[in-house]
């Protein structure tokens, strides 16, 4: 995590009375300035008219109020403005167009309140290197306080906790931001994380975070709770396109302990330590209107994650990858939606350093499947391999579902209430290792790890999913959404678990 030099902090401190006194000059000279530039707005008007082709030179850019934000750090941002740090003249119409982007680029930094607000006007003609066509910019960016502090409760699938959220902002005056969360709650018992994020280069789009966390959470479809304590480093950037990706570094130690006395010898053979070291990246295409409650549009989503591999260490070996996608056709103007999301992923069990053979998979690892938020009519991690009470997960799975949304009568489309009508499914299936090494938990080969595969592969696309059908009720708070319905289980396997009735479920991803 960045700190500030040590004689940096000592020279602020030594110098603090000339500092307030600077910045009570600023103050007084940003307030003259925007009574000046304000009152001269109706000139600046009659000049430029209706004629968006007259061409412009921006002499200058100030922004005003930003008085805990750097400099260096709002010059990255502005300067690029400037008619002296272009090529090509300026016209009115792409002049203000640069303007725009660069206050929404500032919007997006999360510090300044909203709406930022931008002045032109004409620089004092009894300059001499003014011109007739020279445009001073001013823009007021009033900054938000320095902290937020967050006390409430959550309640969602088969969980509810209480959380304390504190974020600090602006913290070396380049929109750096500290997040620090806790929580207590019923299945996640405990869960605490300290994150920094910093913009690189002034570019909102362009991030650096470190994050460490530590959590405790009851796996009771598996007679277990999982410990976990780590961190973890990631550089996200978001595409001109609007595509974004992060990269990033985790190192984990996992810990399965607290078994119920009738856990499975599945559990009893992953109880106990083990530590992750991975690299993993995650794209998301959404180009959906509402997330939450999307009328149109469609989302892709992959994440990626290889761990134990070469220089990576730890004590688990694998590949891992999922993909989703999800699409929203409207019926016109009707407020009535067809959604319809496609989910699958891999685990690739790959040889751990000095090992004979590729490792097979652990219950920590494993892909769980089943649920309000994942297959309705099915309960919390219902789906696929079981031995005995415990839920062990799979190496592979599909699922899919389509949902019709229609508006509530005499409620309106305009709300964001919804009755839904759904069908989804799925199938969670595990590798098998057949070799003499099984028992040491190694496939013998990576031949035997792609023949598995196949044959796993097969019988996903062979056998028709576990499914169910139902309808309920939709909200879609800002925050979350909200889901309440009945659902019936349709095909079902045996061990599997469904849920007749009514279930509830709120997040902010469902299938």
């Amino acid at each position: 995590m960045a700190s500030p030099n040590e004689d940096d902090v000592f020279e602020r401190l030594k110098n603090k009375t000339d500092v307030n006194e600077q910045k009570r000059q600023q103050d007084e000279l940003n307030a003259r300035l925007y009574a000046q530039h304000h009152k001269s707005q109706e000139r600046l008007v009659e000049l430029i008219g209706d004629n968006t082709s007259l061409p412009v030179t921006i002499s200058s850019v100030r922004i005003l109020h930003a008085n805990r934000t750097r400099r260096t750090f709002l010059e990255r941002v502005v300067n690029p403005l400037l008619s002296a740090n272009r090529d090509e003249p300026y016209t009115l119409e792409e002049a203000l167009k640069e303007v725009g982007e660069a206050t929404d680029k500032l919007n997006r930094f999360g510090i300044f309140k909203s709406p930022i607000s931008v002045y032109l006007d004409k620089p004092d003609q009894t300059i001499v290197s003014s011109s007739p066509t020279d445009v001073d910019v001013y823009i007021s960016a009033f900054e938000r306080g320095n902290y937020t502090i967050k006390t409430g409760t959550e309640a969602g699938a088969s969980e509810a906790d209480a959380y304390v959220h504190a974020e600090l902002r602006n913290l070396l005056g380049g929109a750096e931001t500290l997040n620090a969360h806790g929580s207590l709650g019923t299945r996640t018992r405990s869960a605490y994380s300290l994150a920094f994020d910093s913009p690189i280069l002034s570019n909102p789009d362009l991030k650096f975070q470190v994050n460490g966390f530590a959590s405790s959470t009851l796996k009771s479809w598996a007679s277990h709770e999982e410990v976990l304590k780590g961190g973890n480093s990631k550089l996200l950037w978001r595409s001109k396109t609007g595509h974004q990706h992060e990269l990033g570094y985790s190192g984990i130690w996992r810990q399965v302990t607290s078994l119920a006395e009738n856990a499975s010898p599945t559990v009893r053979a992953d109880a106990g330590d083990s530590f992750k070291s991975s690299i993993t990246h995650t794209w998301i295409n959404d180009k959906r209107d509402y997330p939450l409650l999307p009328s149109s549009g469609y989302l892709i989503k992959t994440v990626s994650e290889i761990a134990g591999f070469g220089p990576l260490k730890g004590d688990v070996a694998f590949f891992k990858s999922e993909a989703e996608s999800q699409v929203a056709l409207p019926f016109g103007d009707t407020g009535i939606t067809l959604t319809a999301g496609l989910r699958g992923g891999l685990l690739y069990p790959l040889t751990l350093g000095g090992n004979s053979g590729p490792q097979a998979s652990r219950i920590n690892d494993r892909f769980q499947l089943g649920g309000p938020n994942t297959v309705r009519g099915f309960r919390l991690a219902g789906l696929g391999p079981h031995d005995g009470p415990d839920a062990v997960g799979g190496d592979v799975y599909a699922a899919g579902g389509a949902s019709l949304l229609l508006p509530v009568p005499r409620v309106g489309k305009e709300t964001p209430l919804r009755i839904q009508a759904f069908i989804n499914g799925g199938r969670l299936l595990s590798l098998k290792s057949q070799s003499s090494k099984k028992e040491e938990g190694l496939f013998g080969s990576g031949n035997e790890v792609q023949n598995s595969l196949k044959k796993t592969l097969s019988s996903l696309t062979q056998e028709l999913p576990s499914a169910a059908a139902g309808v309920g009720l939709v909200y879609a708070h800002p925050i979350a959404r909200f889901e309440i319905n009945f659902s019936l289980p349709l095909v079902m396997r045996a061990k599997e678990e469904g849920r007749k009735g009514l279930s509830f479920g709120v997040g902010i991803e469902f299938l």
